[in-house]
């Protein structure tokens, strides 16, 4: 079982949740810890390149494409593959970063932003933080929507 502390940014379309992980993950980073992103994505990406060889593996059928090299590697399951088996395979970091799972057991990060008129995504009871330009919730971590830092305190404190 993966005892790497994993949290879930989530918040409607436009909200800034991209900017928010991004952000973070420079924080987290200049504080010396490993971070590790998944981005949930309901729109069936493509990562490969048309022609490109894994491209034709891919094409032809594989499983599982994998494109190595000396500086990074890519694993392309080509098949569905539950969030619980990517975990596993993150290792050698102190925290994992998801962006876009508003269901399941892991802890949230909601962001709100009243210019897009949208609520939280889900009840403030869900939530392990709040990121907002709105007046606080009551007994819930809440920050200002550009308090990077103050969200990256409070995560460090769990670690």
């Amino acid at each position: 079982m993966n005892k790497i502390p994993i949290y879930s940014v989530v918040a409607f379309s436009g909200t800034g949740k991209t900017t928010l992980i991004e952000k973070l993950v420079v924080e987290l980073k200049s504080r010396g810890l490993r971070v590790a992103v998944i981005k949930h994505d309901a729109h069936e990406f493509d990562i490969d390149h048309a022609g490109k060889d894994s491209w034709r593996f891919t094409r032809a059928g594989a499983d599982v494409t994998v494109v190595l090299s000396g500086s990074k590697a890519a694993i392309m399951e080509n098949r569905p593959v539950p969030l619980e088996k990517i975990l596993e395979k993150i290792t050698d970091v102190d925290i994992v970063l998801t962006e876009g799972y508003k269901s399941g057991a892991l802890p949230k990060i909601a962001l709100q932003r009243s210019a897009t008129g949208n609520p939280l995504p889900i009840p403030p009871a869900e939530c392990f933080a709040i990121m907002t330009d709105l007046p606080e919730y009551d007994g819930t971590h809440c920050f200002e929507l550009d308090d990077v830092c103050g969200l990256a305190d409070l995560l460090v404190s769990k670690l």
